[in-house]
């Protein structure tokens, strides 16, 4: 049986938009924040909380705007992208920990988790204590561009049928002239029920694809059975990576804001998704960072998730002792 957080709830975060939110472990414990991927990528079965320990940590977790539990939901057409920017993600943060209480936390992101994180500590610096990445991504128009278009070069096959699908289908699209991930994001909102279906399976069959190398072998992600999950995770995807995370100037640029805060980047030699010079350039302009790159792993794995847990523990040692 799942075993149900201390407390839940849907959090009125305004713009006519309900966040479900989550606690687990120690009420007095070192607060921490987790930021799941996607965007679209919900907070699944609660898994994260092992990622600390529970007797030490108040770990809090949401599901952002449009996606999981949260309300409405981007699978209904009839719910607008207008509000779903990564400054309201920023806000409904803050707006979350206002309403629970916290002054400052931990906060830890995972994919496009850590753009999230990067993007929220940057904005509110004063209210982060420490930041745990893992399979590292700053969402910057260079990384949205191998992983729609230049790793194609890596699964020459599959890529073609993902472009042949924009081709076939989006209007104006044409190889080498404009961007995949547009053509998508217009699929992905067209009027026709038929189209978005269509596209959201082929977004789908490419995610499947592109990170195989990383877990050795190519398996399909059984949360693309729900189609509610799979039209959101696409909607919202191809909307944030057309618009390069929202993250006006690029969060590169933006380090030293948050230079002196101690940091910790996991990330997997094997993730063809997104190469390590991500995190490597992060961890170059980051004083206060550890980087950690996994030879063995990929866009995730049993050794990083290892990696990840003691990256936390050091984290809320340091401010316990």
């Amino acid at each position: 049986m799942h075993e149900a957080p201390q407390a839940h709830g849907l959090l009125d975060v305004g713009d006519g938009q309900s966040i479900y939110w989550e606690e687990w472990g120690s009420p007095d414990g070192v607060p921490a924040l987790y930021l799941h991927g996607g965007p679209g990528g919900t907070l699944g079965s609660s898994g994260y909380r092992h990622r600390f320990d529970l007797t030490r940590t108040r770990v809090i977790g949401f599901e952002q705007r449009g996606c999981g539990r949260s309300l409405p939901h981007t699978s209904d057409m009839e719910t607008s992208l207008d509000t779903n920017t990564t400054a309201h993600l920023i806000s409904d943060i803050e707006v979350l920990r206002k309403t629970l209480g916290v002054e400052a936390w931990i906060i830890n992101g995972v994919s496009w988790g850590s753009t999230l994180a990067l993007a929220y500590a940057q904005a509110h610096p004063e209210r982060v204590t420490g930041i745990v990445l893992f399979a590292v991504t700053t969402t910057s128009r260079e990384e949205v561009h191998w992983i729609t278009e230049v790793v194609g070069k890596i699964f020459p096959e599959a890529w073609d049928r993902f472009a042949s699908h924009a081709e076939h289908s989006a209007i104006g699209f044409q190889r080498g002239q404009s961007r995949l991930v547009e053509a998508y994001a217009e699929l992905m909102n067209s009027p026709d029920p038929a189209t978005r279906e269509a596209a959201s399976q082929e977004w789908a069959l490419w995610e499947d694809t592109h990170i195989s190398i990383g877990v050795g072998r190519f398996e399909r992600d059984p949360r693309w059975e729900n189609e509610a999950f799979r039209l959101a995770f696409a909607r919202l995807t191809t909307h944030y990576w057309a618009n390069d995370g929202f993250c006006v100037p690029p969060l590169l640029e933006c380090m030293s804001r948050i230079r002196d805060i101690p940091g910790m980047l996991i990330h997997g030699r094997r993730d063809v998704s997104g190469p390590a010079n991500t995190a490597w350039e992060l961890h170059r302009n980051w004083p206060g960072s550890v980087l950690m790159i996994d030879d063995g792993d990929g866009h995730g794995g049993k050794s990083m998730v290892e990696h990840w847990s003691q990256a936390n523990a050091q984290l809320v040692a340091r401010q316990l002792d």
